[in-house]
Order: C-alpha cells, then structure tokens, then sequence
C-alpha cells in the first residue's frame, strides 16, 4: 500500500504540475503558430490527471499538500519559458517530459519487483502516460527546443526542479 501511495500521489502531483505549465504556456503562446502544438499535449496531460484523480478515489490516496506550490511554480514555469519564446517553451516541454518519463520508467521497474500481476492496471497506465511523455519531448525537439536561448542551463535548472519536486511530492 505504501508503494502504491506514493505513486500515485506522486503522479497525480507531476500531472497536475505538467497542466499548470501548459497552462502558462498557453496564456503566452496560445494565439502563437506554437498554440496549437501546445494544445494538443496539453489535452494529453489533461487527460493523465483525469485518470490520475480518479485512480486517487480509487486507491484511497490523499494528494500531496503541495500542490498549491505547483498550482503557481508550474504556472510560472510554463508561462516564463513561453516568454523566451516558443523555443523557450518547448525546451522546458523537453526537460519536463524526459524527467517524467526517466520518472515513470523507475516506476515501472519498482513495481515490476513488487509484483507485477497485482499492479498490472496500474503498470499499463503509466507505460501508456510514458509513452505520451516520451512523445511530448520529441515533439519539443522536433519544435527548436536546443535552439532555446541557454538551453543546456535551462534544461539542467528545470529538470533539478522536476527531480526536487518528485522528491517531495511522494513524501510530503
């Protein structure tokens, strides 16, 4: 039970976190050639926290106290790599995305020890949400992500946040 907590909860915070930062990309970026490239990964995590928050009903799962802090760190984050342009937004799609999807991977391999006939739903669930992730970053290359302005030292600070943001979002 412990282990299932902690994912989901940890999910759930990272999906609702990824809607926040589409959100902000959105509110500068919306009416860009970008909007609608945006707009449809965005429609992808809104369906992951969709299922997320269902599965947090399901499983008796409290969310982490933290999502206030990502409700605005996410918003921000979106909404301040969108003013680097859509370069800018679509590295911080990058460095998001691969972060979750490393994320999802280690997942999968804990609860693959676990047992993994007992989490067989939940294993398909998040390889399916790290397939989207995985495809969200390569649309993110596909889109000028490394022509960003600093994008090695964007892409490090953002994915040290993510890692951070993990980390606290499964205990806390």
């Amino acid at each position: 039970k412990a282990v299932v907590d902690r994912v989901i909860r940890v999910d759930h915070a990272g999906e609702y976190g990824a809607n926040r930062i589409y959100a902000g990309q959105m509110a500068v970026l919306g009416r860009s050639s970008a909007g609608p490239v945006i707009q449809q990964m965005w429609n992808q995590e809104k369906d992951h926290l969709k299922k997320f928050n269902e599965l947090m009903v399901a499983y008796r799962v409290r969310p982490t106290v933290l999502l206030p802090f990502w409700n605005v760190a996410g918003f921000v984050l979106g909404a301040g790599t969108a003013l680097l342009g859509k370069k800018g937004a679509m590295a911080c799609t990058v460095a998001v995305e691969e972060s979750i999807s490393d994320h999802y991977n280690s997942q999968i391999r804990t609860l693959m020890e676990e047992d993994p006939e007992k989490y067989k739903e939940l294993l398909q669930i998040i390889k399916q949400f790290r397939d989207d992730e995985r495809e969200h970053h390569d649309i993110g290359l596909e889109h000028g992500a490394e022509a960003a302005p600093a994008y090695s030292i964007l892409k490090t600070a953002i994915q040290l946040g993510c890692k951070a943001a993990i980390f606290l979002s499964e205990r806390i």
